[in-house]
């Protein structure tokens, strides 16, 4: 009976998204629903971003609770994104992202688009790479001009005209997407992409336009509002408010950027010039207007404000940030984000255990369920992340618990 089993693991289909869970709400469920129904996949694997993310911004909560939040709504197993990855413009995140889900074991992965048409994201592929010259010229031209790289891109894919059957890249899922499929073709691999629409709020959204479905940039604001959480309990499972609350208990609050401002604050005006232009991203003296503001600025909102240019996303200049409130430099960034040399198993349950044991001996990557079984320096950042991620939490003790599970905490197990 066990080697029947054992063979009909091995078959087991499994299907990869790239997530934040930031938090885990609604529309995130209906991403997970028809993933299932469009790949056939009898496992989700979600590669999920550790407690910095991509925009730059810390989690509401750690990466064990949104853990929890996703294994509670069906993913199957969760991995974590590290750092160098995880904190990087469209290219480099998706390179790591869809590197991960190659190396697990993932036939498929699956995104949200405010397309919908894999057929269309495959044609703009291909109608780039055709005009590939061209589009690079244009994009240096645009920043030259003053422009974001984001707007840039945007620009540069309209200058080359409108074609027929090709996406937006204006939107932000779509470029995610479109980085998604660019980084599979650059790797070599073999899996299948599926995308879905994208229901209803908009990635940036701010207000609620639906009444089950919001943004997490929406839910996120009316989390740190007077109004508390009960606003946001019809756009997220019941199971993702229980963790925030939970998580609130234990810990004493959640993340946000302006619980990090002091520190931040005092690292700029700490920090000597030469010493903020070793930073990973930190280009073209902004570093003199990051000291010049941190002087006067009373909260991280104010400072933000002040520090945005027409050349520098809100984005772009959180991630900036982050690294400085990390102390990550150019050198140890670069070394690290050429491709993943670790898989670090954050979660599963029954069925992703028994999807693990049916392909862990043929991973080509170790697989982490220990910290202390890891190398030291290819774990390096993390730690660094997760020790300054704790910092957010006014009470000490708090902190101490919140790192202490970074060494002792196993994989989240659920039934």
């Amino acid at each position: 009976m066990r080697l029947i089993m054992e063979r009909l693991w091995v078959f087991m289909k499994a299907t990869g998204v790239v997530v934040e869970y930031n938090p885990f709400h609604n529309g995130h469920l209906h991403h997970l629903r028809e993933t299932r129904a469009a790949t056939g996949a009898d496992v989700v694997v979600a590669v999920m971003s550790g407690h910095f993310l991509q925009r730059g911004e810390p989690a509401l909560v750690s990466k064990w609770a949104r853990t929890r939040m996703a294994l509670e709504s069906g993913v199957d197993v969760v991995i974590e994104l590290p750092y160098c990855f995880a904190t990087q413009h469209a290219e480099i995140f998706s390179k790591g992202a869809i590197s991960l889900l190659d190396r697990f074991g993932c036939e498929s992965f699956c995104f949200g688009s405010e397309d919908g048409d894999i057929d269309a994201f495959l044609k703009t592929i291909q109608f780039i790479q055709t005009h590939q010259e061209q589009y690079d010229t244009y994009i240096k031209e645009f920043i030259q001009e003053g422009m974001s790289y984001p707007s840039a891109l945007a620009g540069a894919f309209r200058k080359l005209g409108n074609q027929d059957s090709v996406i937006d890249l204006s939107k932000p899922n779509n470029i995610l997407g479109f980085h998604y499929l660019e980084a599979r073709n650059q790797l070599g691999s073999s899996l299948e992409a599926y995308t879905i629409t994208r229901e209803s709020a908009g990635y940036h959204d701010e207000h609620f336009s639906s009444p089950s479905i919001a943004s997490a940039t929406s839910i996120r604001k009316s989390i740190f509002s007077t109004r508390g959480n009960h606003e946001i309990e019809s756009y997220l499972p019941a199971s993702s408010v229980q963790e925030l609350e939970r998580y609130k208990g234990e810990f004493g609050g959640l993340h946000r950027w302006e619980s990090y401002w002091t520190l931040l604050q005092y690292k700029l005006l700490s920090s000597s010039k030469s010493e903020l232009r070793d930073i990973y991203e930190i280009e073209e003296g902004i570093e003199n207007r990051m000291v010049e503001y941190a002087k006067s600025c009373l909260s991280f909102e104010e400072f933000m404000t002040k520090l945005k240019t027409k050349r520098y996303t809100w984005t772009r200049l959180q991630r900036m940030l982050l690294h400085v409130l990390t102390d990550t430099h150019k050198e140890e960034m670069r070394s690290r984000h050429d491709s993943p040399r670790y898989i670090r198993l954050l979660g599963m349950n029954t069925k992703g255990r028994e999807f693990i044991h049916s392909r862990k001996k043929n991973l080509s990557l170790p697989l982490i369920s220990k910290l202390s079984s890891a190398d030291p320096h290819d774990i390096h950042l993390d730690i660094k992340a997760a020790e300054i991620y704790s910092l957010g939490l006014q009470d000490p003790n708090a902190r101490k618990r919140l790192l202490r599970q970074e060494w002792s905490q196993p994989p989240i197990m659920m039934s």
